[in-house]
């Protein structure tokens, strides 16, 4: 069983520092480079599914966010309004009221739909001190979030393909979830919107969980207040449920406001939200990550895909050229040949060059878990690496096949 909060130190992916404050941790250098190749490939997986991307601030007035209905229903978890002039300015604990005003700052028509707007940003949560830990729960969230504007004919399809890229995603990644539920309004919760509008929300839920052939839970009194949702569970390693991905249907926060579009009879019609997050934030994601691999992460989002260490005195160009290829590398001396590659254990591919390695061009490759091909060119062995980055793959026992 794998803890990622010291795994993830010890790999020096992430740390935290009291003068900075409690859930609010930082990536060190290796953290950035995987998340940035994760956070490259969910904008690719989005923007070949029609999403288009944008930047919003991440503070909002007080108005904005008494309007979306947050204050009201989700002033405990937002940390407080900061005085500036005649305003008050508060940190946005979601990002879904920056795209509502996205979608009204144009005028829209039914041909322009459904609008998928799409950004991984930067939200605040007040959580309380005892329920921090890790990346798991923190207080700063780096959110890979889109709202679609769509028709409510159009908003069952949507889910159902917002379903598809969350498995292709999950694949990706090596994620394995643990269960859908299916979150629900329940008794003791305040929620906005009109009684039709959640059961209409509700069936177009359903129906697109049919539609994929999904076997879910209901979860009464886990629905957003505006809407009920799909949340894609995992499992830790101590055995405790998160939400990793979600998708959900919001009639309420168009009404509140006021988001239209001209329909195809020149008339003024309202469109649905649908939420969606295919892999939850960065710091839950990755969490679970660590967990799940170990820190053995796959070649395409590794933070250091192939080790080279050369023996004593061999002078190799292989790792420059490796580098001039786009591959991440480290390059190690010092320390025994056994105690360097021990160092590398988490480093999917290790390159031992030798005197006469070098004089002919040629590197031994390690793979991950101890078997060691037979010398090759080094255009070659970074060709292969390259290849088994790009085909994403994530069982260590293709990389043996990739090789073989």
């Amino acid at each position: 069983m794998y803890d990622h909060r010291q795994l993830g130190r010890e790999l020096d992916l992430f740390d935290s520092d009291p003068l900075i404050g409690a859930g609010l941790p930082f990536w060190l250098p290796a953290g950035a480079a995987a998340r940035h190749e994760v956070e490259s490939y969910l904008y690719d997986l989005e923007r070949r599914n029609g999403y288009q991307h944008v930047y919003s601030p991440v503070l909002g007035k007080r108005q904005m966010y008494e309007l979306s209905g947050h204050l009201a229903n989700f002033s405990g978890d937002m940390f407080p309004p900061m005085p500036v002039g005649d305003d008050e300015l508060m940190l946005r604990p979601s990002l879904c009221p920056h795209h509502a005003l996205i979608f009204k700052a144009r005028q829209r028509s039914y041909r322009d739909l459904p609008l998928r707007i799409a950004e991984l940003g930067q939200m605040y949560r007040q959580e309380r001190s005892g329920v921090l830990g890790g990346l798991s729960r923190v207080r700063s969230i780096s959110l890979n979030d889109s709202h679609v504007l769509c028709p409510p004919e159009q908003a069952s399809s949507e889910v159902s393909a917002v379903l598809r890229m969350m498995r292709e995603a999950h694949a990706a990644l090596g994620l394995r979830p643990a269960s859908y539920q299916l979150s629900l309004r329940g008794p003791g919760k305040e929620y906005g919107g009109r009684e039709e509008t959640w059961a209409e929300s509700e069936a177009l839920l359903r129906r697109a969980l049919a539609d994929n052939s999904l076997v879910y839970d209901e979860k009464p009194g886990e629905a957003a207040f505006y809407g009920p949702k799909i949340d894609v569970q995992v499992v830790d390693a101590a055995g405790r449920e998160w939400t990793i991905a979600t998708v959900q249907i919001d009639f309420h926060q168009p009404e509140r406001f006021d988001l239209s579009y001209v329909d195809s009879s020149g008339a003024r019609a309202r469109p649905v939200m649908v939420h969606r997050s295919l892999a939850g934030s960065m710091e839950r994601l990755f969490g679970q990550l660590i967990e799940e691999r170990g820190g053995a992460f796959p070649v395409w989002y590794a933070p250091v895909q192939l080790a080279v260490l050369p023996l004593a005195g061999v002078d190799s160009s292989f790792a420059r050229d490796a580098v001039a290829a786009g591959l991440r590398v480290e390059e190690h001396h010092d320390g025994s040949l056994g105690a360097r590659i021990r160092a590398a254990a988490k480093v999917p591919y290790v390159a031992v060059i030798g005197a006469r390695e070098a004089a002919d061009g040629l590197v031994s490759l390690r793979l991950r878990g101890g078997r060691q091909l037979d010398p090759m060119p080094g255009a070659e062995a970074i060709s292969l690496i390259r290849a088994v980055a790009a085909a994403r793959v994530t069982d260590d026992r293709d990389l043996v096949i990739a090789a073989g």
